[in-house]
């Protein structure tokens, strides 16, 4: 990520909240004005030959709500489902996305001079969703540009399966 779409992110003179969660043992944040509200995880209904991290749907009052499972996405560690697992439903331009987390921690406020850039990777990791890394208090936080995570190919996967769950009987 170039300086200018860093700037871009983090844009308010007193910095922009961020909502921290866990994926395993490492800490990620996401912008706050994209989150819908938390949930525990509730029973989704499956979508055939949707990709593995594709949960499924859910019916949430009317909304047919798409489910991702970071943990899987990222290829986090063995994945359970229980009463601690938490779902961010967020709001992704005009749809409503859930993604799977560990747990949520805290809103964090963040000015640009606190987000660095992320570093290269290389090939064997793709760091096109990194706005960078943040340091709070003994933690480091990786910054997620989450519209760039929940790729054009991936929401249009999602339109699809949300149709497809509505018109097929489960």
């Amino acid at each position: 990520m170039n300086e200018d779409q860093l700037t871009a992110a983090v844009s308010s003179e007193n910095g922009q909240e961020f909502l921290t969660f866990t994926l395993g043992t490492e800490h990620y944040a996401l912008d706050i004005l994209k989150v819908k509200e938390i949930r525990g995880y509730d029973a989704v209904t499956k979508i055939a030959n949707a990709p593995a991290f594709i949960k499924g749907v859910i019916n949430l009052r009317g909304d047919i709500v798409p489910i991702i499972d970071l943990r899987m996405k990222f290829d986090i560690g063995d994945v359970t489902y229980n009463e601690f697992t938490i779902v961010i439903v967020l709001q992704i331009n005009s749809r409503y996305v859930g993604v799977v987390v560990d747990a949520v921690s805290d809103v964090i406020t963040l000015g640009k001079e606190d987000v660095r850039p992320a570093p290269e990777f290389g090939v064997s990791f793709d760091s096109r969703y990194l706005l960078g890394l943040a340091s709070v208090g003994e933690s480091m936080v990786v910054v997620i540009d989450i519209e760039r995570l929940i790729s054009s190919d991936e929401i249009g996967l999602m339109d699809q399966v949300s149709e497809s769950s509505l018109t097929e009987p489960h």
